[in-house]
């Protein structure tokens, strides 16, 4: 097997240095700094206010960027439309109180809620199970010999630590039940409690994220929340519901700490809960524009080119977050590719297979409008061959500050976890073409930043396509009112933006799609 593999790989190599292609160079050459310049200071203008989903900036950019379609001669894939409608909702809530033992909590002070983590409900808890760390390890255990069947689970944070070392690791390292970020609730909930009480020691931090805890959550699709109640309180909140016990979270710390065995017990305590919110409709859409085939064996096999349209909106005091790096950048980027694309079919030098050029909403929602797409596709994703994501390429990113090729450069992520064919035809391209430096940096599934699952190829390449994600990296106006247009090094964008084009020029026109010939080890975890 390893010989057939590298055998393989050597042909895919040698099929991939090819010599320049005039055509493609002539339509790359359709990119330049004056279009993109003129595009995206529309789309990250201050008209559009931002661009946040469900508001009326990011629906005049969805209607700027069909015009686009529309003059380039590209076809609305979605019944004649070019706009994909989400099924999306605003989830405001309506009431939040909770009282243990007679005593009201104060939200932030004493507890607080994931916004959209849970349902209506009017009720009181009466059955408690103090579980310790909730930790189930061949170390340390506290879950194996409980049960905690429609009981309330009160929960330490961390994990249990004597003279500075954990009972787990042996060091002065936490183990993954505390660095993880669902290992110890999922563990916990496999359990089927009614509800999970979290110590939080984050509390201080928390109150200065009022607005983030304040505003809407987003429900797409219909409102599947219906998951376990999960409470994350201060150590006081919950010595009020351990009030009768006589036991305290400090005490019981310390207890475990000393005996270095677990400490479970049940126990009983009011804990009234009352959660109300209500479901608004958002107007929130996909934009798609849609080039079909040449070849008639091949046009029903899809190309799909994304960046995500959408930014964070208005701030408080009035100024614009004009999001032109992210993703004004990228969408510029998919708009000057399909201009590229409709001009060589009208010439007739049309791709072979059709591309779907697609600009989506909700990527900084939690990249909704690709979720959607990949939910109801309108094409089949079976047919679906690649995906070429672009989201952030107009500046010089924080890492690239000082570097001899700070303005030759791009992170491609992502372009070898499916397919080993992308990143040898990308590699190619670049070489023939654009002669960047390609940074890999951010392959490394141990990369705290996680780029791999925060942007929209990921929608994607979770059911199994093949995807290149083109970045520039975070620089100081990431998510700032400051990422304006006149901050976007246009050369470096088109240089970036024709590499891309390139790329879907050949997975358009050569014989055979992508193969999946690789184990991905970026696990579908985000």
């Amino acid at each position: 097997m390893k010989k057939e593999l590298l055998f393989s790989g050597l042909i895919a190599l040698a099929t991939f240095t090819y010599a320049q292609d005039k055509i493609a160079m002539k339509y790359a050459a359709t990119i330049t700094v004056a279009d993109a310049s003129a595009k995206l200071n529309v789309i990250a203008s201050d008209a559009m206010e931002g661009r946040e989903t469900g508001k009326p900036g990011a629906n005049r950019a969805a209607a700027y960027i069909r015009s686009q379609f529309q003059s380039f001669g590209l076809k609305g894939p979605v019944n004649g439309s070019y706009f994909q409608m989400l099924d999306l909702k605003e989830k405001v809530v309506t009431q939040r109180a909770i009282i243990a033992n007679g005593e009201p909590l104060v939200f932030l002070k004493d507890y607080y809620l994931i916004p959209g983590s849970f349902d209506n409900m009017k009720k009181t808890f009466k059955n408690f199970v103090f579980v310790g760390y909730g930790i189930a390890s061949a170390q340390y255990d506290d879950l194996s010999n409980l049960n905690l069947e429609n009981k309330v689970a009160v929960v330490l944070a961390g994990e249990p630590m004597v003279d500075g070392r954990s009972l787990i690791t042996g060091t002065d390292k936490m183990s993954d039940w505390t660095t993880s970020r669902n290992k110890k609730l999922l563990a916990i909930k496999a359990k089927n409690p009614a509800a999970i009480i979290m110590l939080s020691n984050n509390m201080d931090r928390i109150q200065s994220m009022k607005a983030y805890f304040d505003r809407p959550s987003l429900i797409l699709g219909e409102d599947k929340t219906g998951d376990i109640l999960t409470i994350n309180s201060s150590a006081s909140a919950i010595d009020k519901l351990l009030s009768g016990t006589s036991k305290t979270v400090e005490g019981l710390s310390k207890e475990i700490s000393e005996s270095k065995k677990p400490v479970s017990f049940n126990f009983n305590a009011n804990l009234d809960v009352d959660l109300q919110s209500k479901l608004n409709p958002l107007e929130a859409k996909n934009v798609l524009g849609f080039l079909e085939g040449s070849d008639p064996k091949l046009k029903s096999e899809i190309l799909v080119v994304t960046g995500h349209y959408d930014h964070l909106g208005v701030a408080k005091n009035g100024d614009v977050f004009n999001g032109a790096d992210d993703d004004g950048s990228g969408t510029t980027g998919v708009l000057e590719i399909a201009e590229a694309f409709a001009q060589a079919k009208k010439e007739g030098h049309g791709p072979k297979r059709s591309i779907l050029f697609m600009t989506v909403v909700g990527e900084e929602k939690g990249l909704l409008g690709s979720e959607w797409y990949s939910e109801h596709p309108v094409f089949p994703l079976k047919n679906t061959i690649t995906d070429l994501n672009i989201d952030m390429i107009g500046r010089v990113g924080d890492l690239y500050k000082g570097k001899d090729d700070s303005l030759n450069y791009v992170y491609v992520i992502g372009s070898d976890k499916l397919a080993s064919s992308l990143r040898l035809i990308n590699e190619a391209n670049n070489k023939a073409y654009t002669h960047m430096t390609l940074d890999y940096k951010y392959d490394d599934p141990k990369d705290p930043n996680r780029f791999y699952y925060r942007s929209d190829h990921y929608n994607f390449a979770k059911y199994g396509i093949p995807i290149i994600f083109f970045f520039n990296g975070t620089h100081e106006d990431y998510h700032k009112v400051t990422d304006e247009v006149k901050k976007i090094n246009f050369t470096l964008l088109v240089k970036r933006v024709q590499l891309v084009f390139y790329d879907a020029w050949t997975l358009a026109n050569q014989p055979q799609r992508p193969v999946v010939d690789r184990s991905n080890d970026m696990p579908n975890d985000r």
